[in-house]
C-alpha cells in the first residue's frame, strides 16, 4: 500500500476523534452551566471586607483593599485582547479600564460563582453612541466554567475570557466572601 493512501487511510479517523472530542467538550462545558452553579460561600462574621478592588491588567493581579490595608492578591486571565487599551465595544475581548462598581452577583451563573462590573457607565455608552456600536456589557470577575475548576492552577497561563476578570474557583470563594455589591473597582492597564 502506497504512503499517501496509508496516510489518508489514517487521517480521517483522527479527525472523526477530535471533532468528537471537542464536541463532547462543548456539550460537557454546557451542561455543567445548567446543573453544576457554585455554591456561594456563607459569609463569617467579623471577617474583613473590601471597600476597593483594584485590577492591573498588565501585570494579571486583582487586589482587595480595605483603607490602607491589602487584603488580598490574585492571578487573573482576562479577554483575548487585553493589552489594546479600554473596551470599545460589544465582542472586542477586552477589559474596560477605569472606575466602576461591583454592582450585583449572580450565585448560579454559567462561570463559578460572579460579580458583575458596573461597565458600561455613561460616559462608555455615549463614547460607543457616538462611534455607532453597542458598549457591550456583562462584565464579570468570575471563576472558571462550571466543571472545568481542576484547571485553576493553570487558569491564568493564557487569557481566556471574553473580557471578564477570570479568576481560579479557590480564589472566586474567597473574593465573594471580601468583596459586598457597592465596593468600588478600579481597572488599570
Amino acid at each position: 500500500m502506497k504512503p499517501v493512501r496509508r496516510f489518508r487511510q489514517r487521517l480521517l479517523p483522527c479527525l472523526i476523534l477530535i471533532a468528537l472530542l471537542v464536541l463532547a467538550a462543548f456539550g460537557y462545558t454546557r451542561i455543567m452551566g445548567r446543573v453544576a452553579p457554585g455554591m456561594p460561600p456563607v459569609a463569617e462574621q467579623g471577617t474583613p471586607k473590601a471597600d476597593l478592588v483594584r485590577v492591573y491588567k498588565s501585570a494579571r493581579r486583582l487586589e482587595l483593599w480595605q483603607g490602607a490595608t491589602l487584603l488580598a492578591s490574585y492571578r487573573i486571565a482576562l479577554g483575548g485582547a487585553p493589552d489594546a487599551g479600554h473596551k470599545q465595544q460589544e465582542g472586542d475581548q477586552r477589559t474596560p479600564e477605569g472606575r466602576y462598581v461591583i454592582d450585583w452577583r449572580n450565585p448560579r451563573s454559567r462561570a463559578y460563582l460572579s460579580l458583575h462590573i458596573s461597565y458600561p457607565n455613561a460616559q462608555d455608552r455615549q463614547a460607543a453612541a457616538a462611534a455607532g456600536y453597542p458598549p457591550g456589557g456583562d462584565i464579570m470577575i468570575h471563576g472558571l466554567p462550571n466543571g472545568w475548576g481542576a484547571l485553576g492552577p493553570i487558569h491564568h497561563w493564557w487569557d481566556w475570557t471574553d473580557g471578564c476578570i477570570g479568576v481560579s474557583n479557590n480564589d472566586m470563594r474567597e473574593i465573594w466572601s471580601l468583596v459586598p455589591n457597592g465596593t468600588v473597582i478600579e481597572i488599570e492597564a
